[in-house]
């Protein structure tokens, strides 16, 4: 699908679906909008630090004394192809004691992508999906 769907449904909030967890935001995706992610017995607050529209964004959490930070990233490939990306990085202080928690996203970024990926397929293809893909791509 091309760089601009993926991104429109990615940062509709409405689209971010990965139970357990539930989000909330603050306001639209933008530059200093707060995220809550409720997970069962656990509440994480992030904000949007950056914002290159339609390309990329970073978002932060705080988890004391330590800080995660998300890049996500949209790549055109070309075709009406698009590359996602997530990189995770763990810093500050507190940071050591927290790698058995983040290799624990090692585990599930990989899956939550592979999700993600094949919902904003669903999405743009909707009803009639090889019709719409032959019409848009005669290649």
């Amino acid at each position: 699908m091309p760089r601009e769907v993926a991104w429109a449904y990615w940062t509709n909030s409405e689209n971010w679906d990965d139970p357990p967890a539930r989000f909330e935001f603050d306001g639209p995706f933008a530059l200093g909008t707060r995220l809550k992610t409720i997970l069962p017995g656990q509440e994480l607050e992030s904000v949007i630090r950056q914002v290159v529209e339609g390309r990329s964004a970073r978002i932060e959490m705080d988890v004391m004394p330590a800080v995660v930070v998300f890049d996500w990233g949209f790549e055109e490939l070309g075709g009406r192809r698009t590359k996602i990306t997530q990189r995770i990085r763990l810093s500050g202080g507190g940071a050591e004691a927290m790698v058995e928690q983040a290799k624990m996203l090692e585990h599930g970024v990989p899956q939550g992508m592979q999700k993600l990926a094949g919902n904003m397929e669903r999405n743009w293809a909707g009803p009639g999906t090889q019709e719409k893909r032959e019409t848009q791509d005669p290649s």
